[in-house]
């Protein structure tokens, strides 16, 4: 492995996960080499990988001007780099109240968002039969998570702080990849209409 950038970042070229991490290095403009795992020929199980991340799953970033610390868990990952090379607190909140309501958003995402999401999407893509209850389940819970941002979103433009932050950072890719893959055939479903404000946040330059 190259040590010649600040990191080496295990991720996969579509999955949102990745994406969240990729977001924020960029806006940090911090240089890092992706490694492009092929999540359908199972390469996130490989022993190169499982060696850094026992889970076997990405994204998995390692620091290699911090003695090549390694940290997996997206929303983990996210919190270590503004922690530790977001000093200017340009997409992240100092206010220890704020930093609070910044985590919170994280497990949320990462408990309610990204469970469901990535289920409503297995359950309508990938699934080798077709099960109605659990694509009923899994669409509802997609309209459920944006209806809880929406109606934050619909009072502030940003989830903390007055401005985007890693805890935007976590939800949006997950929302471009959920309208752009699946969430777009749902009955009657239309993003801009249905939920303004979470596309907007979704179509921010920041994330452009």
């Amino acid at each position: 492995m190259s040590h010649g950038k600040h990191f080496t970042l295990f991720t996969a070229s579509i999955w949102p996960n990745g994406w969240k991490v990729i977001f924020v290095l960029r806006e940090l403009g911090l240089d890092f080499e992706p490694i492009y795992l092929d999540l359908m020929k199972n390469e996130q199980k490989s022993p190169e990988h499982v060696t850094h991340n026992p889970n076997g799953r990405i994204p998995t970033l390692i620091d290699h001007k911090n003695d090549d610390f390694v940290v997996w868990e997206s929303c983990a990952i996210m919190t270590y780099l503004v922690e530790k090379y977001d000093t200017s607190h340009t997409i992240s909140v100092s206010d220890a109240g704020e930093k609070i309501l910044q985590l919170q958003w994280l497990f949320f995402q990462a408990s309610g968002q990204g469970p469901y999401f990535g289920q409503a999407g297995w359950f309508s893509m990938f699934h080798p039969e077709k099960l109605p209850s659990a694509i009923e389940r899994y669409q509802k819970e997609t309209l459920r998570v944006f209806g809880v941002l929406e109606g934050v979103l619909s009072q502030q433009a940003w989830l903390v702080g007055g401005k985007c932050t890693i805890a935007d950072f976590a939800f949006i890719p997950w929302n471009i990849y959920a309208l752009e893959n699946y969430i777009s055939h749902y009955n009657g479903f239309d993003f801009a209409r249905d939920f303004p404000a979470v596309h907007r946040q979704a179509s921010s330059d920041m994330v452009a």
